[in-house]
């Protein structure tokens, strides 16, 4: 097996990336990569430059491309939700560049699941070993400091382990389904307290005269997707940032990915003044993204988590992953689960020091998750 680089999605074709892909995780899709890069999200000027590792092999005297892992060329350390700044800062102190780095990740997505896909017959161990020696050379050539694995799957992250990356965990909260019937049949696993301070934040939105309406795909036309922008930038311009996504992408991805769409629009009199947009996955349902044009109460739980709780359970989808940051989801019902980044430092020296900092840093979160698990609304059995 051979290795290839390319700085474009646009020079393979879609359904040569997605036999491979697959169709559980909407963020690893073509069309998905494709529309960050043709919107102008992820290009060299952006900081994240695309430089995808392709395997290929011979058969039949023909080039196959077999296996795929998602790779970027990184300036900075925005939109990766595993924070390596002080990293950056210490290696500026001593007078060296931590940038660029590589980086194989979902861009502005912190959620976790694959970034190494094989053909059904290739080796994992060999195929791993292969893309190691190829991206330590790449990272050699660009001078990169680096390389960085963001939420892989479990199995990447184990090889990767075994071959020297640093291992590094984090925490996050998700919503697991227990084959409620409905919102009540959850709500009925509840504390008394709990339970009665989730039916009050409901009834404070519906008082408040807003309507929630869930719109599949297909169903948001570019009005809708126009006030979405406004509300999703604006979570961005109160802090005084360029949001990391634009209006092109949004419509690209209601052209080319509506199957994967869920959006929750509420409005108050049919005038939409907050939106929560969700990506669709075979057995999970991923929020991604939120903003609202006027502050009510509690209407981004309801928008955010309950009405993605509802269609989970509508649609037997057996999680919801509610991405980065966040301990008021506890309460609402999200179990802390421990995340995963795996990491490969070039300097020595470095290493040795990032290696000790992950390890206290560990037995930090680890005592985290299990304290914020005490948390949870649920009724102690």
């Amino acid at each position: 097996m051979n290795v290839r680089f390319i700085a474009s999605l646009a020079s393979v074709p879609a359904a040569t990336w997605n036999a491979l892909a697959g169709e559980a995780y909407p963020f690893l899709r073509h069309e998905f990569l494709l529309a960050l890069e043709q919107s102008g999200c992820t290009n060299a000027d952006s900081g994240w430059q695309p430089l995808h590792a392709l395997l290929e092999r011979e058969r039949d005297g023909r080039t196959q491309v077999c296996g795929l892992l998602p790779l970027y060329l990184k300036t900075h350390s925005m939109g990766e939700y595993v924070f390596d700044w002080g990293w950056a800062d210490a290696y500026q102190r001593h007078g060296l560049d931590y940038y660029p780095k590589l980086l194989t990740a979902v861009p502005f997505t912190p959620c976790g699941g694959p970034r190494l896909c094989l053909a059904p017959d290739v080796d994992e161990a060999t195929a791993v070993a292969t893309l190691q020696q190829a991206v330590a050379a790449l990272a050699g050539e660009q001078q990169c400091s680096s390389w960085h694995v963001l939420f892989p799957e479990p199995g990447l992250r184990d090889a990767l382990a075994a071959n020297g990356h640093l291992l590094r965990t984090g925490c996050q909260y998700q919503w697991f389904n227990q084959q409620y019937r409905d919102f009540e049949d959850y709500l009925a696993t509840f504390a008394s307290r709990k339970r009665k301070n989730v039916r009050k934040e409901r009834e404070s939105v519906a008082a408040a005269g807003i309507e929630l309406r869930v719109l599949e795909g297909a169903d948001i036309d570019e009005a809708t997707w126009r006030a979405f922008y406004r509300f999703y930038a604006s979570t961005y311009q109160v802090r005084g940032r360029r949001p990391y996504l634009n209006a092109a992408f949004f419509r690209q991805i209601g052209r080319t990915l509506p199957e994967r769409l869920l959006l929750v629009l509420a409005q108050r009199a049919g005038v939409p003044l907050a939106g929560a947009l969700f990506f669709k996955g075979a057995d999970a349902l991923y929020g991604r993204y939120w903003g609202c044009s006027e502050e009510v109460p509690c209407l981004h739980f309801e928008a955010c988590y309950y009405q993605g709780i509802e269609y989970c359970i509508r649609h037997g989808l057996q999680r919801m992953d509610s991405g980065a940051q966040g301990e008021h989801k506890i309460q609402r019902g999200f179990a802390p689960v421990n995340t995963w980044s795996t990491h490969w430092i070039a300097h020595p020296g470095f290493r040795t020091a990032i290696a000790r900092f992950l390890e206290e840093e560990r037995l930090q979160v680890d005592g985290y998750v299990e304290q914020a698990g005490e948390l949870l609304p649920f009724r102690k059995t």
